[in-house]
């Protein structure tokens, strides 16, 4: 992982609620208004600072333990889907998996980052 920001942030978070994730949410910003919902996709507005942050959740993603949350902007307060992954993970008293690189060309789709317990590790995941 470099060391550079990366242009938005998601990560997974297994076994927690939709509540206990906007709380966290509402935690660490400013504000957090829903804009949208339907079924398990739910989408807000984070504000911090004056920055407006689309953030979309969508529930049981991966099988029914692991819930999305994409921060669809770089004026998060973290700079890399790790270090959102660390924070979350150590919030949230959960593991969280965020993938290993971008999604750039040649990079390994299946690798992903696994945080739990103040450690990370490399792993492979395949979620389809």
């Amino acid at each position: 992982m470099t060391d550079q920001r990366h242009p938005d942030i998601e990560i997974y978070i297994k076994n927690r609620s939709l509540e206990e994730i906007e709380h966290w949410l509402r935690q660490r910003f400013d504000v957090l208004n829903i804009d949208f919902t339907q079924g398990t996709v739910h989408e807000y507005k984070a504000g911090l600072a004056d920055a407006t942050i689309p953030v979309m959740i969508h529930e049981k993603v991966v099988g029914k333990a692991w819930t999305s949350v994409w921060f669809k902007s770089d004026k998060t307060l973290w700079a890399t889907d790790l270090d959102c992954a660390a924070r979350a993970a150590s919030d949230l008293d959960t593991q969280i998996r965020c993938i290993a690189s971008g999604w750039a060309d040649g990079d390994e789709p299946d690798e992903w980052w696994k945080v739990e317990n103040g450690e990370q590790e490399k792993i492979q995941w395949r979620t389809s």
